[in-house]
């Protein structure tokens, strides 16, 4: 009996460091959270200012701009943003599982909308994958895809100037028709106990899209913010409207780039920490229940002891 509460003991004192370490780790990805979350909720005004005055200024445009022509979808470019880590409960599978069923029948998620019509992708669509993040690049190879770049040295809260490159990619491939269509997957920020994974079109352009992203940004129960409305008969534009566009729409994809990887940083903070707490509580459940073995198997030491003695002294007698 006495291996036995010595072996209890010790799985106490191994569940009790393993319980520290759970609820650090929560204390250090509640901190990282409240940081990205603040990142993801700053950028919201430049994005909403930004789309009302591409829709303001993409009324009466004559001319066709790269960024805004929508074509029949042969190749398909992902941006796929997870984590680096694990240890962050349903995060990365979710987003993961969520890309892999789209991507089952790339046709469903190539489809355009020009006009109000539907714009049918080719029988056969190629795709690539950017991974941004460890965990969607190895993804990307397991299933076959062609990865075609990977990062995964931003920090907790990248800058803007940290995820050019891959803005850099999308605009100039989509400018050279090497692609058609251009996604990106990530988990948006809801809550701290909700984050929803989400694949959202970034080139060509649309209006609907973008106005959808927008409406979503950082949203959470605290926040709730109006819509500027901007009147561009105020403004004189020089050289001209259109070359105003020019220059604001690459500027449009980064901050969609910029805003899902900021969002998605938000929710794997959020998803570590939650994974943290619940690992501490499973431990302090486990730690009574040793504590409860524990005391029952002393206890039937200490009977078995007394039993003993007294049969002892009774053969005496």
């Amino acid at each position: 009996m006495g291996v036995n509460t010595k072996a209890i003991k010790s799985r106490i004192k191994s569940v009790g460091n393993t319980k520290k370490i759970t609820k650090a780790m929560e204390m250090v990805a509640a901190a990282k959270m409240r940081k990205a979350v603040d990142a993801a909720l700053g950028t919201r005004t430049y994005a909403t200012l930004a789309w009302d005055l591409l829709v303001n200024l993409s009324n009466g445009q004559k001319e066709k701009l790269p960024l805004l022509e929508t074509r029949k979808v042969k190749k398909l470019l992902v941006i796929l943003v997870t984590s680096n880590r694990g240890l962050c409960g349903s995060f990365n599978s979710n987003i993961l599982k969520k890309t892999a069923q789209q991507l089952k029948d790339p046709k469903n998620i190539s489809t355009q909308r020009v006009e109000g019509q539907e714009l049918e992708a080719s029988d056969e669509v190629e795709i690539d994958v950017i991974g941004v993040g460890k965990k969607g690049a190895d993804f990307a190879k397991k299933e076959g895809y062609n990865l075609i770049a990977s990062y995964s040295d931003f920090s907790d809260t990248p800058a803007l100037e940290d995820i050019m490159p891959i803005s850099k990619v999308a605009i100039e491939e989509y400018e050279k028709k090497n692609y058609d269509k251009v996604v990106v997957a990530y988990t948006d920020f809801q809550s701290a106990i909700a984050q929803v994974a989400k694949l959202r079109q970034v080139l060509p352009i649309s209006e609907h899209d973008l106005e959808k992203m927008i409406d979503e940004l950082g949203k959470n129960e605290s926040q709730t913010e109006e819509k500027k409305v901007i009147n561009v008969d105020d403004y004189l534009f020089e050289p001209s409207s259109t070359e105003v566009l020019k220059t604001i729409l690459p500027r449009l994809v980064e901050t969609q780039v910029f805003q899902a990887i900021l969002e998605s940083g938000a929710s794997e903070h959020s998803a570590r920490m939650m994974a943290m707490r619940n690992a501490s509580d499973a431990a302090e459940d486990m730690i009574k229940e040793l504590n409860l073995t524990f005391n029952k198997a002393r206890q039937a030491g200490i009977t078995q002891e007394i039993a003993e003695i007294a049969g002892g002294a009774a053969a005496l007698e």
